[in-house]
């Protein structure tokens, strides 16, 4: 039955997305890293960040600079593939233009055990 257990995994995935998505558009900090696993790892152009004290200053900024209150973001692909969910997506606002990013995440146990993020970040200088 291993079509089973791939549907089951996609399907935890998928929530574990869902609910990020969720917490990261309702600007909801604690919801955010509550879906991350403690020794959880970040990859991102700027470092490696490790764990719950790393990765939360990480969400701080963008939650300050990125995701603000009028910022309009458009998903332009989503996939879910068993543990593995891989986004592309843009974003703007008055504080910053990003016409592609993409994050991947790697679930296990419904938690975030890896993610990566790349984004090309034009500023607005305002």
């Amino acid at each position: 039955m291993v079509l089973a257990d791939e549907k089951w995994v996609s399907a935890m995935t998928q929530q574990v997305l869902e609910n990020h998505m969720t917490a990261v558009d309702s600007g909801d900090l604690d919801a955010i890293m509550a879906d991350y696993a403690e020794d959880a790892v970040l990859l991102t152009p700027e470092g490696t960040y490790r764990g719950h004290v790393q990765i939360r200053p990480v969400w701080e900024q963008l939650l300050m600079d990125v995701f603000t209150k009028d910022a309009n973001f458009t998903m332009v692909r989503e996939t879910v593939e068993g543990d593995i969910a891989f986004i592309v997506w843009s974003l703007e606002s008055d504080r910053v233009r990003i016409p592609l990013a993409t994050d991947t995440y790697l679930v296990r146990n419904g938690k975030i055990i890896v993610q990566t993020y790349a984004a090309v970040v034009d500023g607005k200088g305002g």
